[in-house]
């Protein structure tokens, strides 16, 4: 195979602090090149910078394409092509040329023709028209190259087909699910005749079994265009199953490559170790939950007990779950501790200093004084996208302060999460969108731990989260618990990650407790449905 991309001594620097140092790859043409590495270690820098559509100040090195050019209609084609007469205008033959990202600027026209040539897709972002439907989203990516609407009607079918999309031709954008979003996505890159695909986390945020779905259409696709990929994936085995090749990226550098299969099992002997639950002391009861009933009138089903007569305590530096499948009450009963629900009956009793609130009276001197030291995170919990992380920090606390305290505040608790001060300060200035899923996780946990509250109640935190961005959020919160002293309650479907986490662990069935205690013991607990129907919700 012919050498496609070189990658020379490529280092690039950003506010002082160096994201990629010294890499050297090669990438052959049709190669599929796995690139695996921990939240913020390069990787999406990699991506973007090898992409060429933007440039940077503090660059040195090389990022050279070789391939075959056009000079009658300068249509760019891969380097295999040289000396084929150019197939889009059947006029001269294909010459070599080499195009260096590093060096020739954005507006050069040769840069520009190769940049067309080069097709990404991204974890989070669809860049869809979210009101139209999906041929018309793909539509109007060929109008906007140039084909009249005849053609782009036929061939647009054609694509959506191709990413097994045809039972959704005439859906409106918005209403699709992630998976099928991120094959539109493709439909619309296909649209360009791409040499090259990028694949920055393509299905990060989605299930297993729709992530699958997902891989199998574009590896089709990649066959079937004669592809160069570049894929980036928490998910180890799929590095396995689409990658010819696999590097590791750490802190901006490449540590190792080689086999996809001897790379993923690398990776994650690298990431995979938790040092579960050190040495933490508990307290005495933080919380007292007693008789606990929370019961709602259905028109269709009559009373229902969304929690029926549950009692358990929660000791002060615990990390206690509350598992079970959905429906079985969980959810429900972390609202009623937060003081968000209020009880049908029964007793939640909350210790600030010496003293015991009732949360089920109002006020600032009964629920409204507890609260004060509780916080909880969401599964959807959301950072100001056009705010900076310093910004999302402070803003959560509510009360203005001196700059130089609200960075030093920020650090310290960025710190308190698993983040070290090199990389918490290199993160201050960025936006959110500018940093990986589980950084953003770390810094929603960070927007609560702000307010220093001494209970976090953490609502499903690990949802449809790939295994290495549950490591780290595994990590954080031990972090946190270890550095700060407090106390996490975890509501969750997500048995191993429950098991892994906590210290002790209630198991909820139909609103009642099942047993609490030691979480592989009372999670043995479950049925095999219950299994099934959890492994299913994560």
């Amino acid at each position: 195979m012919a050498v496609f991309i070189e990658v020379k001594d490529l280092t690039l620097e950003f506010d002082g602090v160096k994201v990629l140092k010294n890499i050297n790859l090669t990438i052959n043409e049709g190669e599929v090149l796995g690139i695996l590495g921990r939240s913020g270690s390069g990787k999406t820098v990699l991506m973007h910078v090898l992409r060429g559509v933007e440039e940077y100040e503090n660059i040195s090195g090389q990022v050279i394409y070789h391939v075959s050019r056009c000079d009658k209609c300068g249509q760019v084609h891969p380097p295999s092509k040289v000396g084929e007469t150019c197939p889009n205008c059947d006029g001269d033959v294909l010459k070599a040329m080499d195009i260096d990202f590093a060096s020739i600027k954005l507006h050069d026209s040769k840069r520009r023709e190769l940049t067309k040539r080069i097709a990404i897709m991204l974890q989070r972002t669809f860049a869809l028209y979210g009101d139209d439907p999906v041929i018309t989203n793909v539509v109007n990516s060929l109008t906007e190259i140039g084909m009249n609407n005849e053609l782009a009607l036929e061939r647009a079918v054609e694509l959506v087909e191709k990413v097994e999309l045809s039972h959704r031709m005439m859906h409106i954008a918005r209403d699709l699910s992630g998976g099928e979003k991120q094959r539109v996505v493709l439909a619309r890159q296909l649209v360009r005749d791409p040499m090259l695909l990028i694949a920055d986390e393509p299905t990060g945020t989605l299930d297993p079994r729709t992530a699958d779905v997902v891989h199998d259409v574009i590896s089709k696709a990649v066959k079937e265009y004669n592809m160069t990929m570049l894929i980036t994936s928490h998910w180890s085995e799929v590095i396995e199953d689409l990658a010819d090749n696999a590097i590791i990226l750490e802190d901006g550098v490449i540590v190792s490559e080689g086999s996809p299969s001897k790379i993923s099992k690398e990776f994650m002997q690298r990431v995979c170790t938790i040092e579960k639950k050190c040495d933490v002391i508990v307290g005495k009861p933080l919380i007292k939950v007693e008789n606990l009933v929370k019961k709602y009138i259905s028109v269709t089903r009559g009373v229902v007990y969304a929690v029926d007569d549950v009692s358990f305590d929660v000791m002060d530096g615990e990390i206690f779950g509350l598992a079970g499948t959905s429906g079985a009450g969980k959810t429900t009963t972390s609202e009623v501790l937060m003081g968000i629900v209020q009880p049908t009956a029964g007793e939640v009793q909350v210790r600030v200093g010496d003293e015991w609130i009732d949360m089920k009276k109002p006020g600032p001197e009964c629920r409204g004084r507890a609260v004060k030291y509780m916080g909880i995170l969401h599964q959807e919990y959301g950072l100001y996208n056009h705010r900076t992380i310093i910004d999302n920090l402070t803003e959560s606390i509510g009360i203005d302060l001196p700059y130089e305290l609200a960075v030093r505040k920020a650090l310290s608790t960025l710190v308190s999460t698993g983040f070290t001060e090199e990389k918490a300060k290199s993160i201050l200035s960025k936006m959110s969108n500018e940093i990986s899923e589980g950084e953003r996780h770390r810094v929603a946990l960070a927007q609560i731990l702000m307010k220093e509250p001494n209970i976090i109640i953490m609502d499903e935190p690990t949802g449809t989260m790939d295994p290495i961005t549950k490591k780290e959020v595994t990590k954080s919160i031990l972090e946190a618990r270890e550095k700060r002293g407090d106390t996490f309650v975890i509501v969750s479907h997500d048995m191993d990650f429950l098991e892994e986490i906590c210290d002790r662990v209630a198991l909820m069935r139909l609103g009642k407790i099942v047993d609490v205690g030691e979480p592989e013991k009372v999670i043995s607990q479950l049925t095999e449905e219950e299994r099934i129907e959890a492994a299913t919700e994560s």
